[in-house]
């Protein structure tokens, strides 16, 4: 391909860099501090002080919810906590070697076909979809993982919160103080990746939602792009790095090693947080209390110590996926399942945008640098060689 003199096109950038493509009310993100703000609320405060389901409650619906309207909400997801006969049918004949995106980008795509409010994409038809897609998504991840191994299937309970449903659905755990902390622990996880402003996985949902098509058609799309390794799977990548580490005293030497082959270390870098992230710093003291209650300070212990050589060798600090991994190994999440786990949070903030997109909706249509040949002759078919 030939080279691009980017002077003469001073508004090109390359992957969209910088652009401004479009206005949102959900999320701010503060390149300089490395902060985040949903509908206004430091995400900080939100991680501290509320449930997800309260997070949730504020993307899709606009507003924190009172007591009632939280007590109403969390009955909502209970209530929906069954999938669809056809949704259930299509686990059932899953390949056992099928991705769990993939699993995942099917199921939502057939939900599509089966919701109640399918030929309804107003704006209450499609609040009323998310919040049927936020119950469904942990039980097709559930659903999916415990057929492919073998495992009996278990039920949500109504008593439990969100976090601690999906804790006890991909894990068994429940019930014990160590369980009611890893809970919580996941709990900051999902408010921590609930939203990100124009993230790829998002802007491809804002981009299929722009031609006024269905909400799951747009999610759909999300999850295909959150499958790309360069978008979600990071925090897969971190955990299978620690593994491979697997004690402090090789931790070092192993990262020093990558670096002087030029390995990719994962976790670390954000296109638009070059300052480092403050999700990161939140979920860093989370995973350090995590692994204290634990007695396990191994991949911490690990984590930090990467996290030093990189600052000091390459500048660059962590983001939200490398002290997730830590956490996520400890509760025992399957690691395949870390990207579905992220889709039960995220889920929140594609369908806020694609909701947001089509209340004020211009279908978004960029043009492109053309960089191929400006003239071609024709030849006949007879005469090419």
């Amino acid at each position: 391909m030939p080279t691009i003199d980017t002077t003469k096109h001073p508004a090109y950038s390359p992957g969209l860099e910088g652009v401004l493509a479009g206005e949102t009310a959900l999320c701010h993100v503060d390149e300089g501090e490395g902060g985040l703000r949903y509908r206004g609320y430091a995400v900080s405060d939100l991680a501290e002080q509320a449930t997800f389901e309260e997070v949730a409650y504020l993307l899709l619906f606009g507003k924190l919810p009172t007591g009632k309207e939280l007590k109403d909400f969390s009955a909502q997801l209970a209530g929906q906590s069954v999938l669809p006969g056809p949704v259930a049918a299509f686990l059932g004949v899953v390949p056992p070697a099928a991705h769990p995106m993939d699993i995942l980008r099917t199921s939502v795509s057939l939900l599509g076909m089966t919701d109640p409010d399918a030929s309804d994409n107003s704006h209450d038809a499609n609040v009323r979809k998310s919040v049927r897609l936020l119950a469904h998504i942990p039980l097709i991840i559930a659903v999916a993982h415990r057929l492919a191994n073998g495992k009996p299937r278990v039920e949500p309970q109504p008593d439990l919160g969100f976090a601690e449903n999906l804790l006890c659905l991909l894990t068994d755990r429940r019930g014990d103080e160590t369980a009611r902390v890893m809970a919580r622990v996941l709990d900051v996880s999902l408010t921590l990746y609930a939203e990100h402003e124009f993230n790829a996985s998002t802007f491809s949902a804002r981009v299929t939602a722009s031609t006024m098509t269905d909400l799951h058609s747009a999610v759909t799309s999300a999850i295909g792009t959150l499958k790309g390794p360069l978008h979600g799977g990071a925090n897969e990548a971190v955990a299978e790095m620690f593994l491979e580490i697997g004690s402090r005293d090789r931790a070092e030497q192993w990262v020093r090693d990558a670096l002087a082959h030029k390995r990719r270390i994962m976790g670390f870098g954000h296109r638009v947080l070059k300052n480092g992230d403050s999700r990161s710093l939140i979920i860093q003291r989370q995973a350090e209390s995590l692994s204290r209650t634990c007695g396990d300070r191994r991949w911490y212990e690990i984590a930090t110590i990467i996290d030093r050589i990189m600052q000091q060798e390459k500048g660059l600090y962590p983001n939200l996926d490398f002290y997730t991994a830590v956490a996520y190994l400890l509760m025992g999440i399957p690691q395949q399942l870390y990207t579905p786990v992220f889709v039960c949070s995220r889920i929140t903030g594609w369908c806020a945008h694609v909701i947001e997109q089509q209340d004020h909706n211009r279908l978004i249509r960029p043009r492109a640098l053309y960089t191929g040949p400006m003239t071609s002759e024709y030849v006949p078919l007879d005469r090419r060689r």
